[in-house]
């Protein structure tokens, strides 16, 4: 077993309540890989968790931009606005088998074999209301970030400041109930 940290956002939180399972995007999750132990000279297991915590965090960002594009320009409904949801950030920790290391990808990218079930599901990491705006700053900005754009990287490292609330996998249904 493996334990993953899966980028996603409030609507596919909806739907692992709903369904029972979530397939990750393009089945791409994060891990402490070996790639990523090799990269930090220093570093226990709890910091190079964060690590891949903090990256699935970022491509959360990147789902969300998914969303809200609707395929094409960016609109006040996207985002899950659109579903009466607010833009947050969102990270599935989970056990699961048959992750795959994709060191081709990024230092702590892995590849999962399928459908992750809401039993394997940890815990959530959410935004809270506070980073809100900046959340909704760095979706805008996301790809000028990729590309090098330094003003939209700062923007973007606003959003990744707020720290994610931690939710045991049983309070997801009460959790997006309340939002």
């Amino acid at each position: 077993m493996v334990r993953v940290y899966i980028p996603a956002t409030l609507t596919m939180l909806q739907t692992l309540v709903a369904d029972g399972s979530i397939h990750a995007r393009s089945g791409t999750a994060f891990a402490v890989t070996p790639t990523l132990r090799e990269s930090y000279f220093q570093g226990d297991d709890d910091e190079l968790a964060e690590v891949a915590l903090r990256e699935a965090a970022l491509a959360s960002l990147r789902l969300l931009a998914i969303e809200g594009s609707g395929g094409g320009e960016r609109s006040d409904r996207g985002i899950g606005v659109a579903e009466g949801l607010p833009p947050r950030r969102a990270v599935l920790v989970a056990e699961v088998e048959g992750a795959t290391v994709r060191p081709d990808l990024d230092d702590a990218v892995v590849r999962l074999a399928g459908p992750v079930e809401i039993s394997d599901v940890i815990a959530a990491y959410l935004d809270n209301a506070a980073a809100e705006s900046a959340v909704l700053a760095a979706v805008e900005v996301i790809d000028e970030a990729d590309l090098g754009n330094e003003d939209a990287e700062f923007t973007v490292g606003d959003a990744q400041d707020h720290d994610l609330a931690w939710y045991a996998s049983q309070e997801l249904p009460f959790l997006l109930d309340l939002l």
